[in-house]
């Protein structure tokens, strides 16, 4: 998930699942798109939700080697 913060009165945060995103647009504002239809305003610029996305996957694969290292090192 990301956090991002929504356009409006109070600026409240508000956190994405990367996996239901269906498309990003700059119109004026940064539109986010999900698979169900929804769309959200933020106030994140395009490049900034695609790095958050970006940072995000890297965490997860990043991890996930850690842990494949982690369990070859105990099975040997």
């Amino acid at each position: 998930m990301i956090k991002v913060h929504r356009v409006g009165r109070d600026s409240s945060e508000l956190f994405v699942n990367c996996h239901l995103i269906q498309q990003i647009e700059a119109c004026p504002d940064t539109t986010i798109t999900l698979v169900n239809g929804a769309k959200v305003v933020v106030a994140e610029s395009c490049a900034q939700v695609i790095a958050m996305i970006r940072d995000w996957h890297a965490a997860i694969s990043a991890r996930s080697l850690e842990v494949a290292w982690e369990e070859r090192r105990r099975d040997e």
